[in-house]
């Protein structure tokens, strides 16, 4: 299990392997069998402790994709990867019939942008699969979670939702120690928002279930460049944001990091160890 591995190695580096056309981050550039297990294995050799793999782009506008096309575009890819590697793959998917095949086909983990809501086979799917949740909040659905976001409290309102839903996956079954959480930076969420979720990891960390931290080449990046005056980033120029952003997460507490660009990060995480980060 995941924290087996976080115990052995420290903060964690979850790598993104996004099969799929129309990616935010890199415009489907993977798309495609061999393209993706390509990227796969560059990350590997990058240092991925984990790879996440993806067939359906959860970006603010993205079209949604039939169950069928989705199967299709990741099982392939898992089985390859599962026959290669003994690196753990998680399935980033909210379905959990894409779930079941992933794990099927070798996957471990169930990242679930929808914290076990989008049906209501998903809380029953999670426990009899056995392996790791990410637990994800996210306010509204993509096609539209970034039209006005409004909170009261964001960090209280994440933090409540988070539990409730690791209380739900408990009460069914789910292992204790197989619950992440993860607070949804970007989905659902302003500029302030994912500021105000960031400055709060500590506080969202401290709870019985490790914290995922998924803040990689996000848009509010290039808001926070462009509220301060300079010209806003495209996604593949926001690695240095993006490290910032993890470097504070693990000092904070976050467990694992998502992140694109996977070399990038561990030559962070390496030296901020050396120089006494913990881990």
């Amino acid at each position: 299990m995941l924290l087996d591995l976080y115990a052995a190695k420290g903060p964690l580096i979850m790598g993104v392997v996004n099969v799929t056309p129309d990616s935010f981050s890199d415009g489907g550039r993977h798309f495609g069998l061999e393209a993706a297990l390509a990227h796969a294995q560059q990350l590997i050799e990058d240092g991925a402790d984990v790879l996440d793999i993806g067939g359906e782009s959860t970006r603010p506008g993205a079209a949604p994709v039939t169950l069928e096309e989705e199967i299709n575009r990741v099982v392939p890819l898992i089985l390859a990867l599962s026959a290669m590697t003994d690196i753990p793959i998680s399935i980033d998917s909210f379905k959990p019939e894409v779930a079941e095949e992933a794990f099927k086909a070798g996957a471990k983990i169930w990242n679930d942008i929808s914290g076990l809501t989008y049906s209501s086979e998903s809380l029953e799917t999670a426990a009899r699969l056995d392996g790791d949740i990410i637990l994800m909040h996210m306010k509204g659905e993509p096609r539209t979670m970034q039209t006005n976001p409004w909170y009261d409290d964001v960090t209280a309102e994440v933090e409540s939702y988070l539990l409730e839903r690791a209380g739900a996956a408990l009460k069914v079954g789910v292992a204790r120690d197989r619950i992440w959480l993860d607070p949804g930076i970007g989905f659902g969420k302003n500029l302030d928002h994912n500021l105000d979720l960031i400055r709060a990891t500590r506080r969202l960390a401290g709870h019985d279930f490790p914290l995922v931290m998924a803040a990689s080449r996000k848009r509010f990046i290039a808001a926070l460049e462009e509220r301060e005056g300079a010209e806003p980033s495209q996604p593949d120029a926001r690695i240095g944001a993006t490290v910032a952003v993890h470097l504070h997460a693990v000092a904070e507490g976050a467990k694992m990091v998502r992140v694109h660009d996977v070399a990038e990060m561990k030559q962070a995480m390496r030296v901020w160890k050396a120089i006494g980060g913990a881990g």
